[in-house]
Protein backbone atom coordinates (compact mmCIF):
# COMPACT_ATOMS: atom_id res chain seq x y z
CA UNK A 1 0.00 0.00 0.00
CA UNK A 2 1.01 3.76 -0.45
CA UNK A 3 2.98 5.36 2.46
CA UNK A 4 1.18 8.40 1.38
CA UNK A 5 -1.12 9.31 4.30
CA UNK A 6 -3.75 10.62 2.13
CA UNK A 7 -4.09 7.61 0.17
CA UNK A 8 -4.02 5.75 3.98
CA UNK A 9 -7.48 7.67 4.99
CA UNK A 10 -9.63 5.68 2.56
CA UNK A 11 -8.44 2.28 5.06
CA UNK A 12 -10.73 4.09 7.36
CA UNK A 13 -13.43 5.03 5.03
CA UNK A 14 -12.66 8.69 5.31
CA UNK A 15 -12.76 10.60 1.94
CA UNK A 16 -10.58 13.66 0.95
CA UNK A 17 -11.52 17.10 -0.99
CA UNK A 18 -9.74 20.07 -1.79
CA UNK A 19 -11.11 23.13 -0.58
CA UNK A 20 -9.81 25.12 -3.98
CA UNK A 21 -10.10 25.38 -7.50
CA UNK A 22 -8.82 27.50 -10.55
CA UNK A 23 -9.16 27.31 -14.16
CA UNK A 24 -5.02 26.52 -14.06
CA UNK A 25 -4.92 23.90 -12.15
CA UNK A 26 -7.66 22.24 -13.85
CA UNK A 27 -6.27 22.48 -17.59
CA UNK A 28 -2.32 21.86 -17.02
CA UNK A 29 -3.02 18.29 -14.95
CA UNK A 30 -2.18 19.60 -11.16
CA UNK A 31 -5.71 18.01 -10.38
CA UNK A 32 -5.59 14.81 -12.51
CA UNK A 33 -1.96 14.44 -10.45
CA UNK A 34 -3.95 15.68 -7.02
CA UNK A 35 -6.59 13.02 -7.87
CA UNK A 36 -4.25 10.14 -9.38
CA UNK A 37 -1.48 10.19 -6.58
CA UNK A 38 -3.37 11.47 -3.16
CA UNK A 39 -6.54 10.15 -4.25
CA UNK A 40 -8.72 13.12 -3.91
CA UNK A 41 -12.33 12.52 -4.33
CA UNK A 42 -13.71 15.53 -4.90
CA UNK A 43 -13.59 19.60 -4.63
CA UNK A 44 -15.66 22.55 -2.56
CA UNK A 45 -15.65 25.96 -3.68
CA UNK A 46 -17.20 29.07 -2.75
CA UNK A 47 -17.25 32.79 -3.47
CA UNK A 48 -13.47 33.92 -1.21
CA UNK A 49 -12.31 30.96 -3.21
CA UNK A 50 -13.42 32.00 -6.64
CA UNK A 51 -12.56 35.72 -6.03
CA UNK A 52 -8.77 34.62 -5.11
CA UNK A 53 -8.97 32.28 -8.31
CA UNK A 54 -9.78 35.34 -10.81
CA UNK A 55 -7.63 37.61 -9.03
CA UNK A 56 -4.59 35.79 -9.49
CA UNK A 57 -3.06 36.72 -12.73
CA UNK A 58 -4.10 36.46 -16.04
CA UNK A 59 -5.57 33.68 -15.88
CA UNK A 60 -9.26 34.40 -16.65
CA UNK A 61 -8.24 37.49 -18.50
CA UNK A 62 -8.99 36.11 -22.19
CA UNK A 63 -12.08 35.11 -21.13
CA UNK A 64 -13.47 38.22 -18.94
CA UNK A 65 -12.93 40.08 -21.98
CA UNK A 66 -14.14 37.67 -24.42
CA UNK A 67 -17.58 37.64 -22.32
CA UNK A 68 -17.21 41.28 -21.78
CA UNK A 69 -17.39 42.13 -25.45
CA UNK A 70 -20.12 39.92 -25.90
CA UNK A 71 -21.99 42.27 -23.65
CA UNK A 72 -22.19 40.34 -20.36
CA UNK A 73 -22.87 42.48 -16.90
CA UNK A 74 -20.48 41.27 -13.98
CA UNK A 75 -22.92 38.62 -12.30
CA UNK A 76 -23.13 36.65 -15.41
CA UNK A 77 -20.00 36.50 -16.25
CA UNK A 78 -18.86 34.97 -12.81
CA UNK A 79 -21.83 32.59 -13.57
CA UNK A 80 -20.77 31.83 -16.96
CA UNK A 81 -16.71 31.37 -15.62
CA UNK A 82 -17.36 29.65 -12.14
CA UNK A 83 -20.41 26.90 -14.14
CA UNK A 84 -17.03 26.51 -16.84
CA UNK A 85 -14.62 25.78 -13.86
CA UNK A 86 -16.83 23.28 -12.32
CA UNK A 87 -17.97 21.57 -15.31
CA UNK A 88 -14.32 20.60 -15.74
CA UNK A 89 -14.22 19.70 -12.52
CA UNK A 90 -17.17 17.16 -12.51
CA UNK A 91 -15.53 15.75 -15.36
CA UNK A 92 -12.20 15.63 -13.55
CA UNK A 93 -13.93 13.34 -11.35
CA UNK A 94 -16.68 11.61 -13.22
CA UNK A 95 -14.26 8.48 -13.32
CA UNK A 96 -14.27 8.60 -8.95
CA UNK A 97 -18.24 9.13 -8.84
CA UNK A 98 -18.57 6.07 -11.25
CA UNK A 99 -15.80 3.88 -9.40
CA UNK A 100 -17.75 5.11 -6.11
CA UNK A 101 -21.79 4.25 -6.97
CA UNK A 102 -22.10 7.86 -6.87
CA UNK A 103 -20.59 8.04 -3.58
CA UNK A 104 -18.08 10.25 -4.58
CA UNK A 105 -16.56 12.49 -7.07
CA UNK A 106 -18.43 15.90 -5.88
CA UNK A 107 -17.78 19.11 -6.77
CA UNK A 108 -19.92 21.83 -5.39
CA UNK A 109 -20.87 25.86 -6.45
CA UNK A 110 -22.49 27.84 -3.61
CA UNK A 111 -25.60 30.05 -4.10
CA UNK A 112 -24.68 33.83 -3.92
CA UNK A 113 -24.01 34.68 -0.46
CA UNK A 114 -26.64 37.10 -0.67
CA UNK A 115 -29.59 34.79 -0.53
CA UNK A 116 -28.36 32.88 2.80
CA UNK A 117 -31.53 34.22 4.66
CA UNK A 118 -33.72 34.33 1.70
CA UNK A 119 -35.51 30.47 1.17
CA UNK A 120 -37.10 31.35 -2.53
CA UNK A 121 -34.42 32.96 -3.79
CA UNK A 122 -31.68 29.99 -2.67
CA UNK A 123 -34.71 27.50 -4.47
CA UNK A 124 -34.51 29.83 -7.79
CA UNK A 125 -30.72 29.80 -7.99
CA UNK A 126 -29.81 26.69 -6.68
CA UNK A 127 -32.37 25.26 -9.39
CA UNK A 128 -30.54 27.10 -12.12
CA UNK A 129 -26.67 26.20 -10.70
CA UNK A 130 -28.28 22.64 -11.02
CA UNK A 131 -29.47 23.14 -14.65
CA UNK A 132 -26.61 25.11 -16.13
CA UNK A 133 -23.79 22.65 -14.45
CA UNK A 134 -25.96 19.64 -15.88
CA UNK A 135 -23.67 17.14 -14.17
CA UNK A 136 -24.82 14.64 -11.62
CA UNK A 137 -21.61 14.77 -9.83
CA UNK A 138 -22.18 18.44 -8.95
CA UNK A 139 -23.51 19.73 -5.47
CA UNK A 140 -24.97 22.84 -4.44
CA UNK A 141 -23.94 25.05 -1.99
CA UNK A 142 -26.63 26.14 0.79
CA UNK A 143 -25.99 28.09 3.55
CA UNK A 144 -27.39 26.19 6.97
CA UNK A 145 -29.13 29.32 7.92
CA UNK A 146 -32.89 28.93 9.01
CA UNK A 147 -34.02 29.96 6.26
CA UNK A 148 -32.02 27.82 4.23
CA UNK A 149 -33.32 24.57 5.70
CA UNK A 150 -36.57 24.42 3.57
CA UNK A 151 -34.48 25.22 0.76
CA UNK A 152 -32.73 22.22 1.65
CA UNK A 153 -36.06 19.90 1.61
CA UNK A 154 -37.62 21.18 -1.33
CA UNK A 155 -33.98 21.10 -3.05
CA UNK A 156 -34.05 17.36 -2.10
CA UNK A 157 -37.14 16.24 -3.03
CA UNK A 158 -36.20 17.63 -6.52
CA UNK A 159 -33.28 15.32 -6.54
CA UNK A 160 -30.98 18.05 -6.45
CA UNK A 161 -27.45 17.04 -4.25
CA UNK A 162 -27.15 19.76 -1.70
CA UNK A 163 -23.59 20.56 0.09
CA UNK A 164 -25.74 22.34 3.58
CA UNK A 165 -22.24 24.72 4.53
CA UNK A 166 -21.91 27.34 7.04
CA UNK A 167 -23.11 24.77 9.97
CA UNK A 168 -21.81 25.50 13.21
CA UNK A 169 -23.91 24.09 16.07
CA UNK A 170 -25.63 21.12 16.66
CA UNK A 171 -29.12 21.96 17.28
CA UNK A 172 -29.06 23.55 13.80
CA UNK A 173 -27.14 20.24 12.36
CA UNK A 174 -30.14 17.88 13.81
CA UNK A 175 -32.62 20.48 11.96
CA UNK A 176 -30.46 20.38 8.81
CA UNK A 177 -31.07 16.21 8.81
CA UNK A 178 -34.35 16.28 9.12
CA UNK A 179 -34.57 18.56 6.31
CA UNK A 180 -32.66 16.37 4.19
CA UNK A 181 -34.62 12.85 5.29
CA UNK A 182 -37.80 14.69 4.87
CA UNK A 183 -36.82 16.08 1.09
CA UNK A 184 -36.20 12.38 0.61
CA UNK A 185 -39.37 11.13 2.33
CA UNK A 186 -41.33 13.52 -0.23
CA UNK A 187 -39.30 12.48 -2.78
CA UNK A 188 -40.00 8.96 -2.34
CA UNK A 189 -44.09 9.97 -1.77
CA UNK A 190 -43.86 11.22 -5.07
CA UNK A 191 -43.11 8.10 -6.64
CA UNK A 192 -39.58 9.34 -7.51
CA UNK A 193 -36.25 7.26 -7.39
CA UNK A 194 -34.25 8.29 -4.12
CA UNK A 195 -31.47 6.33 -5.25
CA UNK A 196 -29.54 9.10 -7.12
CA UNK A 197 -29.38 11.75 -4.07
CA UNK A 198 -25.85 12.57 -2.52
CA UNK A 199 -25.83 15.07 0.49
CA UNK A 200 -23.14 16.43 2.87
CA UNK A 201 -23.73 18.57 6.01
CA UNK A 202 -20.58 20.60 6.40
CA UNK A 203 -19.13 21.79 9.85
CA UNK A 204 -16.86 24.69 10.36
CA UNK A 205 -14.62 23.75 12.60
CA UNK A 206 -11.03 26.02 13.24
CA UNK A 207 -13.30 29.43 13.62
CA UNK A 208 -15.19 28.05 16.84
CA UNK A 209 -11.58 27.80 18.47
CA UNK A 210 -10.31 31.21 17.39
CA UNK A 211 -13.74 32.90 18.89
CA UNK A 212 -13.88 30.30 21.61
CA UNK A 213 -10.08 30.18 23.08
CA UNK A 214 -9.77 33.90 23.10
CA UNK A 215 -12.76 33.71 26.02
CA UNK A 216 -11.27 31.04 27.55
CA UNK A 217 -8.18 32.55 27.98
CA UNK A 218 -8.95 34.74 30.40
CA UNK A 219 -9.66 32.23 33.00
CA UNK A 220 -5.99 30.28 32.49
CA UNK A 221 -4.36 32.85 34.15
CA UNK A 222 -6.24 32.86 37.37
CA UNK A 223 -6.35 30.27 40.24
CA UNK A 224 -8.94 27.68 40.91
CA UNK A 225 -11.39 25.33 39.64
CA UNK A 226 -12.56 27.81 36.81
CA UNK A 227 -8.41 27.86 36.06
CA UNK A 228 -7.94 24.37 35.94
CA UNK A 229 -11.12 23.55 33.79
CA UNK A 230 -10.39 26.75 31.06
CA UNK A 231 -6.96 24.71 30.64
CA UNK A 232 -8.52 21.43 30.03
CA UNK A 233 -11.14 23.23 27.26
CA UNK A 234 -8.37 25.24 25.61
CA UNK A 235 -8.25 24.11 21.90
CA UNK A 236 -10.73 21.50 22.43
CA UNK A 237 -14.27 22.90 21.45
CA UNK A 238 -14.03 22.29 18.08
CA UNK A 239 -13.11 18.85 17.96
CA UNK A 240 -15.50 17.97 20.89
CA UNK A 241 -18.24 20.05 18.91
CA UNK A 242 -17.30 17.71 15.76
CA UNK A 243 -17.46 14.42 17.41
CA UNK A 244 -20.47 15.22 18.85
CA UNK A 245 -22.02 15.98 15.57
CA UNK A 246 -20.44 12.24 14.60
CA UNK A 247 -22.72 10.80 17.29
CA UNK A 248 -25.67 12.77 16.03
CA UNK A 249 -25.32 11.34 12.61
CA UNK A 250 -24.87 7.58 13.85
CA UNK A 251 -28.55 8.04 15.61
CA UNK A 252 -29.91 9.69 12.89
CA UNK A 253 -29.07 7.87 10.39
CA UNK A 254 -29.28 4.27 11.71
CA UNK A 255 -32.76 4.77 12.92
CA UNK A 256 -36.09 3.51 12.26
CA UNK A 257 -37.13 6.73 10.18
CA UNK A 258 -34.28 6.00 8.05
CA UNK A 259 -33.54 2.90 7.47
CA UNK A 260 -37.27 2.93 4.85
CA UNK A 261 -35.49 5.21 3.21
CA UNK A 262 -32.36 3.28 3.13
CA UNK A 263 -33.91 0.07 1.87
CA UNK A 264 -35.27 2.27 -1.05
CA UNK A 265 -31.59 3.13 -2.20
CA UNK A 266 -30.92 6.55 0.01
CA UNK A 267 -27.83 7.66 0.82
CA UNK A 268 -27.04 9.20 4.13
CA UNK A 269 -26.19 12.91 4.43
CA UNK A 270 -22.75 12.75 5.21
CA UNK A 271 -20.45 14.94 7.72
CA UNK A 272 -17.81 16.95 6.27
CA UNK A 273 -15.39 18.56 8.21
CA UNK A 274 -14.45 22.13 6.73
CA UNK A 275 -12.40 24.93 7.99
CA UNK A 276 -9.92 22.61 8.57
CA UNK A 277 -6.90 24.71 8.23
CA UNK A 278 -5.32 25.95 11.58
CA UNK A 279 -5.33 29.31 12.44
CA UNK A 280 -3.54 28.90 15.63
CA UNK A 281 0.29 28.28 15.39
CA UNK A 282 0.63 26.75 18.52
CA UNK A 283 -2.10 24.11 17.46
CA UNK A 284 -0.28 21.00 14.93
CA UNK A 285 -0.92 22.05 11.11
CA UNK A 286 -2.91 19.05 10.94
CA UNK A 287 -5.33 19.37 13.77
CA UNK A 288 -8.24 19.52 12.01
CA UNK A 289 -7.58 16.53 10.60
CA UNK A 290 -6.18 13.80 12.39
CA UNK A 291 -8.70 13.90 15.07
CA UNK A 292 -11.78 13.50 13.24
CA UNK A 293 -10.93 10.60 11.03
CA UNK A 294 -13.54 8.37 10.81
CA UNK A 295 -16.21 6.23 9.17
CA UNK A 296 -18.60 7.47 6.07
CA UNK A 297 -16.87 10.74 6.56
CA UNK A 298 -15.22 13.77 4.23
CA UNK A 299 -12.53 16.28 4.76
CA UNK A 300 -12.19 19.24 2.97
CA UNK A 301 -8.80 20.84 2.97
CA UNK A 302 -6.84 23.87 1.01
CA UNK A 303 -3.68 23.09 -0.68
CA UNK A 304 -1.59 24.21 2.27
CA UNK A 305 -2.86 21.54 5.15
CA UNK A 306 -2.82 19.05 1.98
CA UNK A 307 0.20 19.54 1.13
CA UNK A 308 1.09 19.14 5.02
CA UNK A 309 -0.54 16.09 5.61
CA UNK A 310 1.39 14.40 3.04
CA UNK A 311 4.36 14.98 4.72
CA UNK A 312 3.67 14.51 8.33
CA UNK A 313 0.20 13.07 8.64
CA UNK A 314 -0.70 9.79 10.89
CA UNK A 315 -4.05 8.22 9.92
CA UNK A 316 -5.84 6.60 12.79
CA UNK A 317 -9.95 6.30 13.28
CA UNK A 318 -9.90 8.85 15.69
CA UNK A 319 -13.10 10.31 15.74
CA UNK A 320 -14.78 7.90 18.43
CA UNK A 321 -12.13 8.29 20.73
CA UNK A 322 -12.56 10.00 24.15
CA UNK A 323 -15.76 10.91 23.74
CA UNK A 324 -16.32 10.97 27.57
CA UNK A 325 -14.02 13.91 27.20
CA UNK A 326 -15.57 15.35 24.12
CA UNK A 327 -18.94 15.88 26.39
CA UNK A 328 -16.91 16.91 29.30
CA UNK A 329 -15.62 20.06 27.64
CA UNK A 330 -19.03 21.04 25.89
CA UNK A 331 -20.39 20.93 28.98
CA UNK A 332 -17.76 22.54 30.87
CA UNK A 333 -18.33 25.95 28.61
CA UNK A 334 -21.58 27.48 30.70
CA UNK A 335 -18.88 27.11 34.00
CA UNK A 336 -16.70 29.21 32.21
CA UNK A 337 -20.02 31.61 31.31
CA UNK A 338 -19.88 30.82 27.42
CA UNK A 339 -22.78 30.08 25.74
CA UNK A 340 -22.16 27.99 22.73
CA UNK A 341 -25.57 28.55 21.16
CA UNK A 342 -24.89 32.24 21.19
CA UNK A 343 -21.21 31.63 20.03
CA UNK A 344 -22.20 28.92 16.55
CA UNK A 345 -25.13 31.80 15.96
CA UNK A 346 -22.30 35.09 15.93
CA UNK A 347 -20.11 32.34 13.75
CA UNK A 348 -23.18 31.81 11.68
CA UNK A 349 -23.34 35.41 10.99
CA UNK A 350 -20.47 36.45 10.60
CA UNK A 351 -19.62 33.60 7.68
CA UNK A 352 -22.20 35.31 6.11
CA UNK A 353 -20.52 38.24 5.61
CA UNK A 354 -17.06 37.16 5.38
CA UNK A 355 -18.99 34.98 2.14
CA UNK A 356 -20.51 38.48 1.01
CA UNK A 357 -17.40 40.50 1.17
CA UNK A 358 -15.69 38.94 -1.12
CA UNK A 359 -18.25 38.17 -3.77
CA UNK A 360 -18.98 41.74 -3.38
CA UNK A 361 -15.00 42.45 -4.15
CA UNK A 362 -15.26 39.85 -6.59
CA UNK A 363 -18.12 41.84 -8.57
CA UNK A 364 -16.15 44.99 -8.15
CA UNK A 365 -12.86 43.41 -10.10
CA UNK A 366 -15.01 42.00 -12.90
CA UNK A 367 -17.11 45.49 -13.93
CA UNK A 368 -13.74 47.32 -13.78
CA UNK A 369 -12.38 44.07 -16.14
CA UNK A 370 -15.49 44.77 -18.07
CA UNK A 371 -14.87 49.01 -18.42
CA UNK A 372 -11.42 48.08 -19.20
CA UNK A 373 -12.63 45.80 -22.40
CA UNK A 374 -14.91 47.44 -23.51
Amino acid sequence: MSTNPLVKLAKFDQSIWLDFIRRDILENGEMKQLIDEDKVKGVTSNPAIFKKAFASGDIYDSAIQSKAEQGMDAMQIYQSLAIEDIQTATDLFRPVYDETGGGDGFVSLEVSPHLAHDTEGTIEEARNLWRWVDRPNVMIKVPGTEEGLPAIEQLTSEGINVNVTLLFGLERYRAVTDAYISGLEKRLDAGKPIDNIASVASFFLSRIDVLVDPMIEEYMDGEGKKASLAKELHGQVAIASAKKAYQIYKEVFESPRFDKLADEGAATQRVLWASTSTKNPDYSDVKYVEALIGPETVNTIPQKTLEAYRDHGNPRNRLEDDLDRAELVLEGLPKLDIDIRQITQQLEDEGVEKFKKPFDELMKILEKQIKEAI
